[in-house]
């Protein structure tokens, strides 16, 4: 088992470089005459000097400039999210929302901002039910697209606050650039094609994300340019007159019009009802500091996103479980057997008690305490999967000592789509930057704000569909849905060693979970942790996994009482490890969702 800072770092280099020249990138084949190749993507990139590492390369190049040119973690990460919202505009952007967690060099401490986005105060308790059925809206295409599902953004904000709290250049500098590359443009690869495609009834139902999007009534084409001067003109207008201009003003009236009065083209089926965000409501928004989560893994202290995430909890929670055995001296079945045991009871108590803390009490002490995790941990049998769901834990009244098993549980339903972004930083001077944003369903709630060149999120799906006064996710006004973003920054003896995050839905909590374990506890390099095949298992009567790990690890498993769905892919995580001597490691995915870009200033030959 590795637990010092100089044993995180003592395989890595050649591990990460060799697996780097393993994974080819698959668009550098030569396109067709009349087509452009995107450009390439590294998965794995070690150095020094600062690294950047998301799942986009015009991103992270446009990051690592930042970097090179003097600025810090925080900087980079802005200029980064930027042009993610330019070439990931389904995933992320200045219509949706995220968290982002910051370590300080100079201070040793890990802060992190609340950018969730929130339900307008107008929002009712039945704000999912058709009026015409008396039953819930369809949640694809339906649901998802509409007014409705439409919170008040949060990235905005979240980029002015970050950049006056920890950064060195204005918001107009880090905006520039990818209004640059918005304008110029950028090749479309097979994944945005195929994103495009997926939603093509959800965009043609509204006028102007039609017009952006769907060019000429179709798709645009793998090696084609795709510009969007229109996000490059709001974000020059952020740039001139800051994020007033954005909670504030023509674009919030334009924004709250939009939400109550969704361009809707005249041939759509689809009912696209409105919402209730108004320019009071984006006027009134806040983006709180939330004290970050701290749980401890043998020598690590992990520090992630308190509530209402729940992933710093969910996280924390497992990795507390699991840190009662010693997954070093398992083999793969052991090893895995106890992490999706682990990963269920966390999930049971994540359905049971996470919420927005404004709103409702979520006992975050209880639930990353290792007592409480003690009691949790009885119900693992080393040699039965215990039968799903599991029941949720008492975090009001707990001693530690095994008793009677509890009955069933239930699987919380769960809304949260598969996409969003994540990038991770790090500056040359060690300030670390972790941040997972997004618009919640791929192309969000497909409605773009007539010429603004963004989408917006369906971020309030991530509610409780159905109101139970006793769930702390249901809907109330003014409050957050509960996220499972875990941005995630690991310290060993007072400094950073790894930092980490993915998007996913709920298959966030389980593929950061997982990649920690490979890497800190079953001695993989970063590399390989990124790599491994995939299982996420979230308090339901199936395991999610991928197809290789089912091949690899399904039939010794299955011996045990678990039972699997395969999933073609689970996260697109990006991590950072700093080694000694500030030796860093950039990662990105090597295949999933067309692979991801690492980059370093200063590469090792």
């Amino acid at each position: 088992m590795l637990g010092r800072r100089s044993a995180l770092v003592a395989t890595l280099t050649g591990g990460a470089l060799a697996l780097a020249t393993l994974v080819p990138y698959a668009g550098a084949a030569a396109a067709p005459d009349d087509r452009l190749a995107p450009p390439p993507k590294v998965p794995t990139a070690v150095g020094y000097g600062g690294a950047v590492a998301s799942v986009d390369a015009d991103a992270s190049r446009i990051g690592l400039e930042v970097l090179r040119k003097g600025g810090n973690a925080t900087d980079a990460a802005i200029a980064t999210a930027a042009a993610l919202g330019v070439t990931e505009p389904y995933s992320a952007g200045i219509g949706g929302g995220g968290f982002f967690v910051h370590y300080s060099a100079r201070t040793g401490k890990v802060e992190t901002i609340d950018g969730r986005e929130k339900a307008p105060a107008a929002m009712p308790h039945d704000a999912f039910i058709d009026p015409e059925t008396g039953m819930e809206y369809p949640f694809f295409p339906d649901m998802v697209t509409s007014g409705a599902s439409v919170g008040v953004p949060g990235t905005p904000l979240t980029w002015d606050k970050a950049l006056r709290k920890w950064g060195t250049r204005s918001l107009a500098d880090s905006l520039r650039p990818a209004a640059r590359l918005a304008r110029e443009g950028f090749v479309v690869d097979e994944t945005f094609r195929q994103q495009t495609v997926d939603n093509q009834e959800r965009f043609a139902a509204i006028d102007s994300t039609a017009e952006l999007f769907l060019p000429g009534g179709s798709a645009p084409e793998v090696g084609s340019r795709f510009r969007n001067p229109d996000i490059a003109a709001t974000y020059d207008l952020l740039g001139r007159k800051g994020v007033k201009a954005f909670y504030r003003g023509p674009l919030a009236e334009e924004i709250a019009a939009t939400v109550a009065e969704p361009p809707k083209t005249d041939d759509t089926d689809l009912p696209v009802p409105p919402g209730w965000v108004t320019t009071e409501d984006l006027a009134a928004y806040t983006a709180p500091d939330r004290e970050p989560t701290h749980s401890t893994y043998r020598d690590f202290d992990v520090y992630g996103m308190a509530p209402p995430s729940s992933g710093g909890t969910s996280v924390g929670e497992a990795l507390n479980i699991l840190e009662r055995y010693e997954l070093a001296g398992m083999n793969d079945t052991e090893a895995y057997h106890h992490l999706i045991e682990s990963s269920a009871i966390a999930f049971a108590d994540r359905g049971a008690y996470l919420g927005d803390p404004d709103h409702v009490d979520v006992p975050v002490d209880a639930l990353l305490d290792d007592t409480f995790a003690a009691e949790r941990a009885c119900g693992i049998d080393p040699a039965a999967a215990r039968p799903k769901p599991v029941a949720a834990g008492d975090a009001y009244e707990y001693d530690g000592v095994c008793d009677d098993p509890a009955g069933p549980g239930v699987t919380a339903k769960d809304t949260e789509n598969l996409e969003t972004t994540n990038l991770t930083v790090v500056d040359r001077w060690g300030n670390v930057v972790e941040y997972t944003l997004t618009i919640e369903q791929t192309g969000g709630s497909g409605i773009t704000v007539p010429g603004r060149g963004f989408i917006l999120n369906n971020e309030l799906t991530d509610f409780s569909t159905t109101y139970r006064p006793d769930d702390p996710n249901r809907i109330e006004p003014n409050k957050r849905p509960r996220s499972s973003m875990s941005p995630t920054i690991v310290l060993s003896d007072g400094r950073p060693v790894l930092a980490v995050g993915s998007p996913g839905g709920s298959t966030i909590i389980t593929t950061v979970l997982q990649i920690l374990i490979e890497r800190l506890a079953r001695d993989r390099t970063l590399p390989e942790a990124m790599a491994a095949p995939r299982v996420s298992q979230r308090n339901a009567a199936n395991t999610g996994a991928e197809p290789a790990f089912i091949q690899l690890y399904g039939g010794p498993l299955t011996s045990l009482g678990h039972r699997f769905a395969s999933t073609a892919e689970l996260g697109a995580a990006t991590a950072i490890e700093i080694g000694p001597d500030g030796l860093l490691t950039s990662t990105a995915e090597p295949w999933r969702r067309g692979g991801g870009s690492a980059l370093v200033v200063s590469p090792v030959d």
